[in-house]
């Protein structure tokens, strides 16, 4: 059956299309229009719509296997594709850490029939441990997409020198969470005047800056593909810049929340905005918007994190780390574009585009004869954002009760409709 989405703007920059027109697809895959329509096609008017390539998520916790009482894969797609995510990249640290081929194609296997395409992303070290190297070449053959040790800094130089060149001999691309452990150790937000005020140990923003530096230097000697995770402050900007300018494979990501908020959304000790890297200050997400604009920034990735209520409330110190983000991301985002700090084309190559070209995957284009994974975004729709009608099991998010403008109404993963909004009763 032929699925045409009718008279929407189509918004591809890997074709550099920009118009209103119609989008067909059959048999999971874009076809070109026809003169006529044939019968038992499939219409959707989405006349005053934006229709995409599907959004892909370039870093996603989904906690399976192991920690389902956080989340799993059937609720972190739905609440994927509920976000307008065709696809999602999901980290390691799971139990078991996904180390090995084993684990790697479990989480393929039950991803089957999920409402987006899940690709596994394997541990940089053996149980995260940070002293031997994980099985990168069995981890690809079973279909693992990149690897890091996320949640936690690999710490020593060597190790991480013998990653990136262990993984670039099999054109995998590394992920670092950069973090200075020495200086962030027991620290639980950012290093500054809200965390004196609060009396609170803070982070210094340089503990993401020095290990960023470092990423660089061993990208530099090893002539690997490395990319930075969760880019939450100015100097880790200027690096990245600096490094991209001398011509090095180093690409970088950051997420909706340190373009949105700063440390002060911990004010009453919300653990909710507690996360690691942490919120920084006004200054730093400024130059994460302008990076983004400028194309420093290559990705918007929502470093999904899904913990239980009774891991958020406890004392703030000893809260968890991390927020829920796949059904906020796109409207917090949009917000950028109708602030005037990035173009529509630019808010779709960072959430679509770029993600499957650093993970070399499908998607991210509306060519035909590509792969049908679409994404119909209602530009001006309005939501108040409720955790109690959210898909997935993670409540943890200081967005609760944030009304949100722009959102995804359609997702097609294949050509098979993963997401209808008017389903809903919010």
């Amino acid at each position: 059956m032929i699925t045409i989405l009718q008279g929407g703007r189509i918004i591809d920059p890997s074709t550099n299309r920009d118009e209103i027109a119609d989008l067909w697809f059959e048999d999971g895959v874009i076809i070109a229009p026809q003169s006529d329509i044939p019968q038992g096609s499939k219409i959707y008017n989405v006349v005053g719509k934006w229709v995409v390539p599907g959004l892909i998520d370039m870093h996603v916790h989904l906690r399976d296997p192991g920690q389902e009482y956080k989340e799993d894969i059937k609720t972190g797609t739905d609440a994927a594709a509920a976000g307008g995510f065709t696809a999602i990249a999901c980290m390691p640290n799971t139990d078991p850490i996904n180390d090995n081929g084993s684990v790697t194609r479990y989480i393929l296997e039950k991803s089957e029939n999920a409402a987006a395409r899940v690709y596994p992303v394997g541990a940089v070290s053996a149980g995260l441990a940070g002293e031997k190297l994980a099985e990168y070449a069995e981890m690809k053959a079973a279909g693992a997409r990149a690897v890091t040790d996320d949640g936690m800094p690999v710490i020593s130089s060597q190790l991480m020198r013998r990653a990136m060149e262990y993984a670039d001999s099999h054109d995998m691309l590394i992920m670092s969470h950069s973090e200075e452990y020495s200086l962030s150790r027991n620290g639980c937000m950012n290093e500054g005047l809200v965390s004196t005020r609060m009396g609170l140990k803070g982070v210094p923003a340089a503990a993401e800056t020095i290990m960023v530096q470092r990423e660089i230097a061993l990208a530099e000697l090893t002539n690997a593909k490395v990319h930075i995770a969760h880019v939450s402050c100015a100097g880790s900007i200027e690096a990245i810049k600096n490094a991209k300018q001398k011509g090095l494979k180093i690409t970088a990501e950051t997420a909706p929340h340190y373009f949105t908020l700063t440390d002060e959304a911990v004010a009453g000790y919300n653990t909710n905005a507690k996360m690691n890297p942490p919120l920084r200050t006004e200054a730093d997400r400024q130059a994460i918007i302008a990076a983004l604009a400028d194309g420093t920034l290559d990705a918007i990735a929502t470093d999904h994190a899904p913990h239980n209520i009774v891991e958020k409330e406890v004392e703030f110190n000893h809260a968890a780390n991390g927020i829920a983000g796949l059904e906020t991301s796109l409207s917090l985002s949009l917000q950028l574009v109708r602030d005037g700090k990035l173009s529509e084309k630019q808010l779709v190559e960072l959430m679509s585009c770029k993600p499957a070209k650093l993970l070399s995957v499908e998607g991210g284009s509306l060519k035909n004869d590509t792969v049908a994974d679409v994404t119909v975004i209602d530009p001006e729709l309005k939501l108040t954002f409720d955790t109690k009608k959210s898909f997935s099991k993670g409540k943890n998010t200081p967005f609760n009760g944030w009304q949100l403008e722009g959102v995804a109404i359609f997702t097609f993963v294949g050509g098979e409709k993963k997401f209808d909004r008017s389903q809903l009763n919010w």
